[in-house]
C-alpha cells in the first residue's frame, strides 16, 4: 500500500479509524527526509495492514505544531489510536522493521492499563 498523505482535516481520522498508523513526519528541504522516504515506502508495499501517513511539516504547519515536532524526520507509530512510538530521525530499514513488528506485538489492553496509572500518579 502506498504512503497517503496526512493533513489537519484528515490526521485524526485516519489514526482513530485504522489499528495500526506509522507517520513520517518531513520537508521537502531536508536530506535525511528524503534519505528516509524510499525506506518508508518500501515498508509500506510489505504491511498492507499497516497504514503509512508522511505529513508535510511545511505545508501542515499547525498539524507538526500539535504534535510538538522539534527535528525531522520524525516517526510516530499510532495503535489503535494510541501513540505507542515517537522518535525523531530516520530508522535504517531493519529498525524500521522491528518497530512494525513490535507495534502490531502490542497488548493494548496492558498499553491502557500502564496509561491510565500515569496518569493517576
Amino acid at each position: 500500500m502506498a504512503t497517503q498523505t496526512l493533513t489537519e482535516q484528515n490526521f485524526d481520522e485516519i489514526v482513530t479509524g485504522n489499528d495500526i498508523v506509522l507517520v513520517d513526519f518531513w520537508a521537502d528541504w531536508c536530506g535525511p527526509c528524503k534519505s528516509f522516504a524510499p525506506t518508508f515506502e518500501k515498508s509500506s508495499e510489505q504491511h498492507p495492514d499497516v497504514v503509512y501517513g508522511k505529513v508535510d511539516t511545511e505545508a501542515q504547519q499547525g498539524l507538526a505544531a500539535a504534535a510538538n515536532i522539534r527535528s525531522i524526520p520524525t516517526i510516530m507509530a499510532f495503535k489503535e489510536g494510541v501513540l505507542v512510538f515517537a522518535q525523531p530521525g530516520a530508522l535504517p530499514p531493519a529498525a524500521l522493521e522491528d518497530l512494525v513488528t513490535q507495534v502490531k506485538a502490542l497488548d493494548m489492553d496492558e498499553v491502557r492499563k500502564q496509561l491510565a496509572e500515569q496518569q493517576q500518579s
